[in-house]
């Protein structure tokens, strides 16, 4: 077993969260209509913006080690509930499923080949395969 990150989070003022990840200070909290003072993002913005970066930065390096001329990647994400019984690809047939949806746009004199590639390449970030894998949360009191 090997560690890939840890993360401290501490409450602050109403829902507002103190997170510490190695030596940098990240605010989190919800929004004033969710009963927060919106001073950062909440926790669906962040696990999004995790997909977002590792996507960027999987491509970027990908790209850079086969020698690829990709200039610079964007991604745009989002995030919905659908009620599973809705989803025909879905495993899950009752309750809710999180959809995410996920826009890369690959900027730089590629062929169609190389868009392709990177396209398929962009589903094995490591944070798209923890995603849709098997996720064990195993929680002890302190």
């Amino acid at each position: 077993m090997f560690g890939m990150g840890r993360v401290s989070v501490e409450s602050a003022s109403n829902l507002q969260q103190r997170v510490v990840v190695r030596r940098h200070l990240l605010w989190a909290d919800e929004p004033v209509e969710a009963g927060g003072d919106d001073t950062g993002p909440n926790p669906y913005e962040y696990l999004l913006a995790a997909l977002g970066n590792c996507t960027s930065m999987t491509l970027l390096l990908y790209a850079r080690r086969k020698g690829m001329p990709l200039e610079r990647v964007a991604v745009e994400l989002e995030d919905s509930r659908i009620h599973a019984e809705d989803c025909a690809d879905c495993e899950s047939k009752v309750g809710f499923v999180t959809e995410i949806h996920r826009r890369i746009r690959l900027e730089g004199p590629l062929t169609d080949e190389q868009r392709a590639r990177l396209m398929e390449i962009a589903t094995r970030c490591p944070v798209h395969r923890t995603l849709t894998g098997e996720i064990k949360i195993r929680d002890s009191a302190a």
